[in-house]
């Protein structure tokens, strides 16, 4: 498993996202991606799952500061006070002193998030949370907190996958040293049946998941958060490191159609890409 250097900080590029996985399943599927070498775990405070999460990195015995841990605060929780009460909740929860990344888990137009960014400085001073960063903020959004407020954002964790373009995210994090975190790497499934990734599969002897995440770790800025609930999954997602996209494979998968977004609630932001 190799790491993305961020803003001087050491990520593991694959990690492993626990959305939708509840009660014992999560607690073993946490423990059992950790036995097998995964060592960046992605929870949030709405998947009702944190004290499963914890729970499974205490049966696999990893040092915390072996681990790359994050969660998020729910759309709820904006005002100050209750990012600060949520997030000591959620750290209760994981049964951990502190997570390595807060994200916003999405914006909230019913908040000033001046008064949010507060909050999250407030526990990364008391060292509870080492990074801070966002999550499904569209480019004006994130210009906002990381340009006009100047808060230290160390993320922004989207949608991201062949068939979904974040070109000028990715630009704009490359300028300013941000990481990317691809969520929905394998857009739920769909990533399986397109038909450039199948050829290129056989091509490389991978399946059309592992050449979606080969594409997406070879770029700069990016990590990628897989769930998967069985072993056969966890093993194939992290058995990427044997191979490498040829330039002209690697463009093909940048000039697929980018538009299919999965992931969009009634709430979601405009979205600018």
């Amino acid at each position: 498993m190799l790491n993305k250097t961020i803003q001087g900080i050491e990520v593991p590029e694959l990690g492993f996202g626990t959305f939708k996985l509840i009660g014992k399943e999560c607690e073993q599927a946490v423990k059992l991606a950790l036995n097998l070498g995964y060592r960046h775990i992605d929870t949030a405070q709405i998947y009702k799952n944190e004290r499963e999460v914890g729970n499974g990195i205490k049966q696999a015995h990893i040092k915390r500061d072996e681990l790359f841990l994050t969660t998020k605060i729910w759309m709820t929780n904006h005002s100050k006070d209750d990012v600060i009460k949520s997030t000591e909740r959620s750290l209760q929860e994981l049964d951990v002193p502190y997570v390595d990344l807060l994200l916003i888990h999405w914006p909230n137009p019913d908040y000033d998030i001046e008064e949010t960014i507060e909050g999250m400085l407030s526990i990364r001073d008391q060292g509870k949370a080492l990074n801070i960063g966002v999550s499904n903020f569209p480019m004006a959004a994130l210009r906002e907190v990381n340009d006009e407020l100047a808060a230290p954002i160390f993320c922004n964790q989207v949608e991201y996958h062949p068939l979904l373009g974040q070109f000028d995210l990715l630009e704009y994090a490359t300028e300013n040293d941000i990481m990317v975190t691809a969520y929905a790497p394998l857009a739920q499934g769909e990533v399986l049946g397109n038909p450039l990734l199948k050829t290129l599969g056989e091509k490389y002897e991978k399946s059309p998941a592992q050449i979606a995440l080969r594409w997406l770790i070879e770029q700069e800025q990016v990590v990628a958060i897989p769930k998967a609930s069985s072993r056969e999954h966890m093993e194939a997602n992290l058995d990427i490191y044997d191979f490498s996209l040829e330039d002209d494979d690697f463009y093909a998968i940048d000039d697929l159609e980018k538009d299919r977004r999965i992931v969009n609630p009634d709430f979601a932001p405009n979205w600018d890409n």
